[in-house]
């Protein structure tokens, strides 16, 4: 009997055989698929597709991770789709379905989901020794991370603005946050994928905001910058609280830069 891969919609997937084509609606695991080694087999890509920089130049975009053009992805004539749960449509997958062979669905919660991912991947697309290699990696940064004591902090991880808006305590970011003790507020699940994973909130009418000891200012998916952080040091609500920006690629990316992403934030929580 071939070896399945079950992922995340709980769809058995056969190792690809014969020309495989792979179009990823899903910046990360675009990423992971060169880590890899799939890079002659990548046929489309989003145009937040950005990494490795030097590879994904050469694939042709086919719209954004929402705004998806559909006549693009058809005439790449793809036998193997990569979504994600969080990042794309439901009504574009399942228009998608109408033609792609093979729909890949993906939604880690947890840095520690990776290892089910590479493994996922590996099988599929017959590359199981390079996710056995990217699995010892990760192991040994999560090793790393469970081995050292970080003081507990309450964070408060923005994402947007206007309205400002953070994440849930059951996304993947606030659990790689958690790998250094860092705890997101305000103390909200998320559920399904939507909105509640991602709530909008009014600074003015969060008690919760006392107990918060850092507040972090991602890349993405909003560029904050230097001058956001001075303008909400000056804002007597946020005073005696640390304020500063972080890499949102190292902390929401998972795949294969997950392992650099646990690193980053070692580093940073052992910072003074």
């Amino acid at each position: 009997m071939r070896p399945r891969a079950v992922d995340a919609a709980g769809v058995a997937h056969e190792v690809a055989g014969g020309e495989v084509r792979i179009v990823s609606l899903v910046p990360s695991i675009t990423e992971l698929l060169f880590a890899l080694e799939l890079d002659g087999q990548i046929v489309g890509r989003t145009g937040f597709c950005v990494h490795p920089r030097d590879k994904v130049r050469q694939v042709p975009k086919v719209g954004g991770t929402k705004a998806v053009n559909i006549d693009a992805i058809r005439a790449l004539r793809p036998t193997h789709l990569i979504v994600n749960i969080d990042e794309n449509e439901r009504d574009t997958v399942d228009t998608l379905r109408a033609f792609v062979p093979h729909i890949v669905v993906t939604h880690p919660l947890t840095p520690q989901d990776n290892l089910s991912l590479y493994a996922l991947l590996g099988t599929i697309f017959n590359r199981e020794q390079e996710a056995r290699r990217l699995s010892k990696a990760l192991e040994a940064r999560l090793h790393e991370a469970a081995a050292r004591a970080f003081p507990a902090q309450n964070v408060l991880y923005l994402i947007w603005r206007e309205p400002w808006m953070t994440v849930a305590r059951d996304t993947y970011i606030a659990a790689m946050l958690r790998l250094v003790n860092w705890r997101t507020l305000p103390d909200v699940q998320g559920g399904a994928a939507g909105a509640a994973r991602y709530p909008t909130i009014d600074f003015d009418h969060a008690p919760w905001l006392a107990e918060v000891d850092r507040i972090l200012l991602a890349s993405e998916p909003y560029r904050f910058t230097q001058a956001h952080c001075d303008t909400l040091k000056r804002d007597p609500r946020f005073a005696g609280k640390r304020i500063e920006l972080i890499d949102g690629e190292l902390v929401s990316w998972y795949g294969v830069r997950a392992v650099e992403g646990i690193g980053y934030l070692l580093h940073r929580a052992a910072a003074p």
